[in-house]
């Protein structure tokens, strides 16, 4: 497929100052994911959710790593805009950390609250019928057990689970905002959970599904 042909998306994360994440360690492997569909830009420049910068793209995903530096204000009203007007949000692991600014708490539906120690997690498919699901099947990761505040205002859909001390957790929902789609998904802590088959359909699936919100060319 044409590169020029390709819808665009911006892959933001941070290279030096990310104390758990850093997207150059999955970068390679998430542009082997998704280079059949999409043309993947990367940058650590959060000046890139400005509205006229991110309204280039068709889908923004997001591998921040800012727990404790919240993207700045104009930089939220973008991403909020972007996503309002009809733009795709993908989230993955800690790119649920841009709830350091409230206002994208609110935006991704639900609020990290902790993990307990990294371990084998066995992740299971919650509805079989939504496109994100396609071709998913169960599967297990060594995972960080991410926990979540879930804000019972938003309407998202829970896809994926995981079972840990007796109780099920949610790992993957979906949610609409204005014109536009989020996913998030919850694994993805090392470039060992990118490399299982299993969850890079998930990804591409996700990247796909909230993509389809803006039915223009960029």
């Amino acid at each position: 497929m044409n590169t020029n042909l390709k819808p665009k998306a911006l892959l933001i994360g941070d290279y030096i100052e990310a104390p758990y994440h850093p997207l150059g360690a999955v970068e390679e492997r998430l542009r082997e994911i998704l280079e059949a569909e999409w043309q993947v830009t990367a940058t650590d420049d959060y000046d890139s959710l400005q509205y006229e910068n991110i309204s280039a793209y068709q889908l923004c995903i997001s591998y921040a790593d800012r727990w404790d530096h919240p993207i700045t204000s104009s930089q939220t009203a973008g991403l909020i805009s972007y996503v309002a007007g009809g733009g795709g949000l993908l989230a993955l692991h800690n790119g649920i950390s841009l709830q350091a600014r409230p206002e994208a708490a609110q935006l991704l539906g639900a609020r990290f609250t902790g993990h307990p120690a990294y371990q084998e997690l066995d992740f299971r498919v919650e509805n079989t019928t939504h496109a994100m699901m396609r071709d998913v099947s169960p599967f297990t990761l060594e995972e960080e057990p991410y926990r979540f505040d879930i804000d019972d205002f938003s309407d998202h859909e829970v896809l994926l689970t995981y079972r840990h001390e007796d109780r099920d957790w949610p790992a993957a929902w979906v949610r609409h905002f204005g014109l536009g789609r989020i996913a998030y998904l919850m694994p993805g802590h090392h470039l060992d959970s990118f490399m299982h088959s299993g969850y890079a359909d998930l990804v591409r699936n996700g990247a796909r599904w909230a993509g389809q919100s803006r039915n223009r060319s960029v």
